[in-house]
């Protein structure tokens, strides 16, 4: 029963002060200045007309260059999904199901993914160069592929 009366009494309070702001904002907003109709109106463009700018001889920035750096760091990214700046053991296997796939060659699934596992485990360990359990962006750029 008290929770009843406390719950009435809560939403009366609130509709009261509800209805105090939304009178005091009225009062505030008869008190404002009516718009101008001065000079400065005569200014204004005309809204049923378009704009319209001169663009001769103008021309935009260059478009940026993409270079061996972030073409590096979008491939780091890949794996690193949640953008720690490490990529764990974890990282570097769940983004590896196609390469799984692709070992696979005749599609009868005799490959294990324990099998698979063992490979990126040993590919992980030789690019995780001081053997912190985790790989730098220097560290992974070692397992970059070769662009010849």
């Amino acid at each position: 029963m008290n929770r009843i009366v406390l719950g009435a009494f809560g939403a009366l309070a609130l509709v009261g002060l509800g209805l105090f702001w939304m009178q005091g904002r009225a009062a505030v907003e008869q008190g404002a200045p009516p718009p101008s109709t001065g000079p400065a109106d005569a200014e204004r463009p005309d809204p049923e007309v378009l704009p319209f700018a001169d663009i001769e001889g103008l021309r935009g920035p260059e478009p940026p260059e993409s270079t061996e750096l972030t073409r590096e760091e979008r491939r780091f990214y890949r794996y690193d999904r949640n953008r720690d700046r490490r990529i764990t053991r974890n990282e570097m296997m769940s983004s590896r199901t196609d390469a799984f796939r692709r070992l696979d060659t005749d599609g009868n699934n005799l490959l294990t993914f324990e099998e698979w596992a063992i490979s990126t485990s040993e590919r992980f360990a030789e690019m995780d160069a001081d053997g912190n359990g985790w790989l730098s962006p220097g560290e992974f750029a070692t397992s970059a592929p070769n662009r010849n």
